[in-house]
Parts: structure tokens; sequence; C-alpha cells
């Protein structure tokens, strides 16, 4: 693991995950895009994708999230250098007298130096920490490609919906020209025009909003991208046909084992516990430290030096110096390996936690979407196709002079219920199509029409 430092450190400071430079630092599941990216690259609505990329591009809250990976990716080297050398003078007031001379000034260089593992595995567990923080990021980011894809999908659903209100307006004004026509010729009443009037205010009122909950769903798409509240969201229309998507839940949640960042994010923790472990277990282990020094020694000015002609006199002194700590505070070494222990226990807990969240996410999904799309076949196969038949009959029979526009109105409004169910149910079954691709990190198999490309 540790041989791969440089390699982890330069993808966390690059801003991008590991998987996309194609390293091997054991936490990578492939060589390849980053799973919202590969997400983003197979969304096949053109206008969809850019949004989404452009989120990506823009969104501060990742690149907050990047720079804090790269902030901490920068204490690994701090921690694997050696501490500063220390340099030192001593100027002696009084000189002491030796027999050689007064020594006027002691010059010293010392350096420490830990056990090498030491420095070795605190840089391993200040990358694993950047490494882990770099992965939560991108665990955001494909969050952040499935919000998007939501918001988009619920505006295409206001756009299919505001659609449908005015082609029941229009069909209500028709029906109020007609009601106006029989009540000029005495054959119809007052209350059938006042209903069908109450009506059209309605829908106009339903108009309104619509209007009120795309300037919603638009300020919060537009803060996902950093742009002002009101920025227009160019978009598509909702598909009309939408083919069911072949699931396979065993196939889908091993593929969500291997690629989500999550789960990534908690090996790293995991890597990084054992190496705090394998550290605060290495504290009995001694440090060192190593030196020289130099003595500047000047001659003997006295009667028995000149006297004598002392060998050595005035020569400057070298010394080497060494040191080792005493690793004897056995209280606070057994603090710091259950302090690692717990951290430990922690983050296996951590990943285990992870891990049930993307079991239950995709199961949850690959159990509802098959429902969603049964209640799609539901409402576009037998209940519309109903709606409007009793629609025609109840023109026909108001035409007719059979029923009375209370009637009519009713046929209308199953209609427009109808018609706004199945573009519900279209809308919801490719948000969940949108979530579960999200879950799994990558894109689906496509549909017979809309979706994603495979």
């Amino acid at each position: 693991m540790l041989r791969h430092t440089p390699c982890l450190l330069a993808a966390v400071l690059s801003g991008t995950s590991t998987a996309e430079t194609g390293q091997p630092d054991g936490l990578s599941a492939e060589p390849g895009p980053a799973p919202a990216d590969r997400v983003a690259r197979g969304i096949a609505d053109e206008s969809l994708r850019v949004l989404v990329q452009e989120a990506l591009a823009r969104n501060p809250g990742l690149k907050a999230g990047f720079a804090r990976a790269r902030a901490a990716a920068q204490k690994a080297p701090q921690v694997a250098s050696l501490p500063d050398p220390t340099a030192e003078a001593t100027a002696f007031l009084l000189p002491p007298e030796t027999r050689v001379g007064p020594q006027r000034l002691m010059l010293g260089f010392s350096q420490a130096l830990p056990w090498l593992a030491k420095l070795d595995l605190k840089e391993a567990a200040a990358l694993q920490e950047a490494v882990a923080l770099e992965r939560e990021v991108q665990a955001d980011r494909l969050r952040l490609v499935t919000d998007v894809r939501r918001l988009y999908y619920e505006l295409l659903f206001l756009d299919r919906s505001r659609a449908t209100v005015r082609r029941l307006l229009d069909d209500l004004d028709q029906h109020e020209e007609v009601a106006q026509a029989r009540y000029a010729t005495g054959v119809g009443s007052t209350q059938a025009v006042l209903k069908l009037q109450a009506e059209m205010t309605q829908a106009s009122q339903e108009l309104l909003n619509l209007d009120s909950r795309e300037a919603a769903l638009r300020a919060r798409l537009n803060g996902l991208r950093d742009r002002p509240a009101a920025t227009p969201v160019t978009r598509g229309t909702l598909p009309e046909a939408i083919g069911e998507v072949d699931l396979k839940p065993e196939r889908l949640l091993d593929q969500a084992r291997s690629v989500r960042p999550e789960l990534q994010a908690a090996d790293a923790r995991l890597a990084r516990a054992d190496l705090v472990e394998r550290l605060a277990r290495m504290a009995r282990r001694p440090d060192f430290r190593v030196g020289v020094t130099y003595t500047l020694v000047t001659s003997r000015d006295d009667d028995a030096a000149r006297l004598l002609a002392i060998q050595g006199d005035g020569n400057d002194v070298f010394g080497l110096r060494g040191g080792v700590t005493l690793p004897v505070r056995k209280r606070s070494r057994a603090a710091a390996i259950q302090e690692a222990l717990d951290l430990r226990s922690h983050a296996v807990d951590e990943k285990r936690h992870a891990e049930l969240s993307v079991e239950t996410e995709v199961g949850d999904l690959t159990e509802r979407l098959p429902l969603a799309w049964r209640r799609l076949r539901l409402l576009e196969d037998l209940l519309v196709v109903q709606a409007d038949e009793a629609l025609e009959s109840a023109e026909a029979g108001y035409i007719a002079g059979a029923l009375n526009s209370l009637d009519l109105v009713d046929a209308e409004e199953v209609l427009f219920e109808a018609l706004t169910a199945v573009d519900k149910a279209r809308v919801d079954y490719l948000i969940g199509l949108a979530e579960l691709e999200g879950a799994v990190g990558r894109p689906l198999p496509a549909p017979a029409s809309g979706g994603t490309e495979q």
C-alpha cells in the first residue's frame, strides 16, 4: 500500500478519483471514468446531459469538497518529512578555562530521527484520509447527477401538465360556446353556462399553480449549477413512449458494490484506522537525535602557558552528539492504542452501514420499478382509453340533449386526471431509473424509447 503513495497523492491533488487515473491503490474498482461521469455520459437527452455536466463543473459544494480533499492530501508530505534540524550557539560570558585554553564559543547542529517506519505510517494514514474525502466528493457528484435528473423530469411533467390543462381549457371553451348557444335558443340553462365558466376559472388557476411550481423547481435546479434562480432551463419533452428496462437485481447489486464511492471511502477509512493502530503500537519504539558540536578555543595567555609551551594550545574542539527517547509513559501509549482500536471499530461499523445502505437502496428500487412499470401500463393502456371513450360518449349525449353540462364536465375531469396520471407515472418511472443508475453507479440498458443509452 505504501508504495502507491505518490500515485494516490497525485490523483487527489488533481481533483479526480484514482479510479479515473487507473492507478492500483487497492481501493479503485477498475480504471475508467468516475461513476458520476459514467452515468452523465450515458444520458440520451442532450439537454439533460448538458445540464448535468454543467452542474458537475460549477457546483460550489463539489468544488469545496475537492479543495478539502486536496488540502488533506497536503498533509501527507508534511508528516512524512523529517523534523527541521536544530542549530545552536553558545557564547561563554565567563569562558571556562581548560588546559589548552579558554572556551569562547560553542556551535551545535542536531537532527531528530524518528523511527523511520513511523514516518511511512503517518504519511499513509494522512493519504488514506485524503482518499476517503475525495471518494466522498465522488459520492456527492453521483447524488448531484440524480438530483439534477429528478428536477429535470419534474419540469418536463409540469410542461406536459400545462399542455393538458390548456387542452382542457380549449374543450371547456368550446362547450361553453355550445352552452351559450343553447341558452340563447331557450334549450339550455344558465346553470350549465356558469358551471362551465367555473371549471374554466379553476383550470386557469391550475396554470398559475403550475407556473409557481416551475419557478420553485427552476430555482432549485439553477442552485445546483450555480446560476441565478430565474435563469431559463433549456429542456426537451417528456417521451411519449417508454420501454421497460430489464432489471437483474443481483447483477446490479454486484455492480454497485464494485463502484460506489461511499464503499471506497469506507475502505479508505478502515485502511487509515489500521495504519493508526500500527502507529500507536509503534510508539514503544525509541526516536533518536544525532548531531555535531564545535567549540572555539583561544590560546592561553598566561606565564605558565608561555613557559611550558603546552601542546595543542588553542586548538578547537569537535564532537559528536547522540540521544535516544525513553518510551516509559505506558499510560499514554495504552490510551493511544485504545483510541486506535475504537477508531477501527468505528470504521468497521461505518463500512457495514455503507454496505447496508447500498444494498437497501438497490433492493428497494429494483422492487419498486417493476411495480411503477405495471402502473404506467395500466394507466396508459386502460384508463386513458376508457376516459377518452367516456368523454366522446358524454359529448354525443350532451349534443343530443340526453346529458347535461355536469355530466360533460365530469367526463372532461376524468380524462384530465387520467392524462395527468399517465404523465406522472412516466415521470416517476424515469426518476426511478435515474435513481437506480445513481445507486448502481453506471448506466442501465436503454429502454425501448427514451431513458439512457447503454
